[in-house]
């Protein structure tokens, strides 16, 4: 298979998942169901504290910790833009740094719409593809960002958790075990990314029997059929490791952005927890816990792990935080992190000139 043609592969791949990412139909339900977790979450806000209770916590919030949680969420924007335009600029050294930045915020409001964040990287790479870039370019820079993005993740998360032991597992509790596991989940997937990048052929044979497995259980059809699929990935993927492997200097500078990322995402709790005057709880014995959250909302298949996000949120927290003051803080948290992304990303699908209109 030459170049073209793997370009009009590839091509035909995106557009598959550009179509899907936009069906009317499946985003109109998705910004229902959005929606609906939002009533339901200011419904059980106001059943189980009440509304003279919220409006005392209201106005008793820090708002100096409100704007330094804003602060946080930009930064955290900033730092994946960053973690994106570094790749680019190798490939496309004219790329400014606020079309890599909204190419970064059209990624997290699809990512925030769509279930397991399935539309991000589609509709980037379209995005990046109607801006000039090359289909194989974009793919190749997306697998970069992926494999530095997790590895910086756990590692930072790892480090810290090291660090601060005894007080995560006196916070985790009854959930310790199940923490250790999905640590241990995202460590094998990064082999596993290594593996394929190295050694794609070892990997479709790791994948075959497992594949297998799954068929006889009914949980999957057309195992042959789904291997082949596999293999043209992997060799995609391999060729283009073993071409960022090369890139030694942007993937120190990419890590270096992916752990920073990570830092002001994890801070956004902390912001949250002190804005509603909790104390004795320092950011960075929060930071494993949160890991930890955000782990578990990889794993639930609604946009934006709505419903499960908060519920993980509750349960970890409930604890640190002051009586009367744990639901009104999931609240403020997911307006950063969830509901703050989808409004501003919108924003950047509007063309340039309309959209200074809005400014």
């Amino acid at each position: 298979m030459n170049e073209h043609q793997e370009e009009i592969i590839l091509n035909q791949t995106l557009e598959k998942q550009v179509e899907k990412s936009r069906n009317k139909k499946f985003t109109i339900f998705n910004f229902v169901l959005i929606l609906g977790i939002f009533v339901g979450l200011l419904g059980y806000m106001f059943v189980v504290d009440g509304i003279n209770n919220i409006l005392l916590v209201l106005k008793s919030v820090n708002y100096f910790w409100v704007f330094l949680g804003l602060i946080c969420m930009f930064l955290s924007w900033i730092s994946e833009a960053l973690c994106l335009h570094i790749p680019i600029t190798k490939i496309y050294p004219n790329q400014k740094f606020r079309n890599s930045f909204r190419i970064m915020m059209i990624g997290q409001l699809f990512n925030n719409i769509t279930p397991f964040c399935s539309g991000g990287q589609p509709m980037q790479a379209y995005y990046m593809y109607k801006d000039g870039k090359r289909i194989s370019d974009c793919f190749s820079i997306f697998s970069m960002k992926f494999v530095i993005s997790q590895i910086a993740l756990v590692t930072f998360t790892l480090i810290v958790t090291i660090f601060q032991w005894n007080y995560f597992k006196s916070l985790m509790d009854n959930f310790l075990i199940l923490a250790i596991v999905g640590f241990l989940v995202n460590i094998i997937a990064i082999v596993f990314i290594f593996i394929v990048g190295i050694n794609q052929k070892l990997a479709i044979h790791i994948l075959t029997p497992i594949l297998k497995f799954l068929a006889k259980l009914h949980l999957l059809k057309d195992v042959e059929k789904r291997i082949e699929k596999l293999t043209n990935s992997f060799k995609n993927f391999n060729y283009q490791f073993n071409e960022m492997r090369k890139e030694k200097r942007v993937i120190l500078q990419m890590f270096l952005a992916a752990t920073i990322q990570s830092l002001f995402y994890y801070a956004i709790t902390y912001m949250v927890y002190r804005a509603f005057g909790n104390s004795g709880v320092s950011l960075f014995t929060i930071i494993p816990a949160q890991a930890f959250l955000l782990m578990l909302m990889t794993f639930i298949p609604t946009p934006g792990s709505g419903g499960g996000a908060e519920g993980g949120f509750l349960l970890i927290f409930n604890s640190i935080f002051r009586e009367g003051t744990i639901n009104i803080s999931i609240l403020f948290w997911r307006m950063y992190t969830f509901y703050l992304p989808i409004i501003i990303g919108a924003l950047f699908l509007i063309p340039l000139k309309k959209r200074k209109k809005f400014f």
